[in-house]
């Protein structure tokens, strides 16, 4: 599994990890927790800079995150409910997600697209309310950028500075990442399988 997230990067090179974090920031079973620390990796083997990298995460995280508050902005808030309602399922998002992202915009204010850019259960959602509240956009994409920012450096840090214990413990690294796409891959099928069958409360 490792290895075939290494290929791909290295392959479709900056191209491929802009597509892998739109992705992520859209479809929850791509995580960039596994995504960005290879591609550090790969940036330390030689084959693609460090910023090159950074900038490519950052890219395809804010087109995912335009992507919610576009879609945030042009349903309004009861559009989203129900569009969470009815068409959510294979996103997971469900109107309790949505009001969680609303409570958390309205508590904290236009920082909390920064903030919640770093929080893995708030990073897409919170795109949402944002464009719901029709917040100026050269606003949002500042914001959006400045935690995606962290968040890749914090992650492409992580795999660069960590090559070496990669080389020296390749299967070991290889398990753990099976375990951890399993564990994703089974909670996000459980998530689809509890969609709507529980009462929904918003707290909206």
């Amino acid at each position: 599994m490792s290895g075939w997230i290494i290929d791909v990067v290295e392959r479709a090179g900056y191209a491929g990890i802009v597509l892998l974090m739109l992705l992520e920031t859209v479809f929850p079973p791509v995580p960039s927790e596994l995504v960005l620390p290879f591609a550090g990796y790969v940036a330390a083997t030689g084959r693609l800079h460090p910023a090159g990298v950074l900038a490519a995460a950052t890219l395809g995280s804010l087109l995912g995150a335009l992507a919610w508050y576009a879609l945030g902005r042009r349903l309004g808030l009861g559009g989203v409910q129900r569009f969470a309602a009815s068409h959510g399922r294979l996103l997971t998002l469900t109107p309790d997600d949505v009001g969680r992202a609303q409570a958390w915009f309205r508590r904290h204010g236009p920082s909390s697209v920064g903030l919640g850019r770093l929080v893995p259960a708030v990073r897409s959602v919170i795109s949402l309310p944002a464009g719901v509240a029709r917040m100026p956009v050269p606003a949002f994409v500042g914001w959006s950028g400045l935690g995606t920012l962290a968040w890749s450096a914090l992650l492409v840090g992580a795999g660069y500075l960590l090559r070496g214990q990669y080389d020296t413990a390749h299967g070991v690294v290889e398990w753990v990442t099976r375990a951890v796409v399993a564990g994703l891959v089974a909670g996000y099928a459980w998530r689809v399988w509890r969609f709507g069958r529980g009462p929904q409360k918003s707290t909206l």
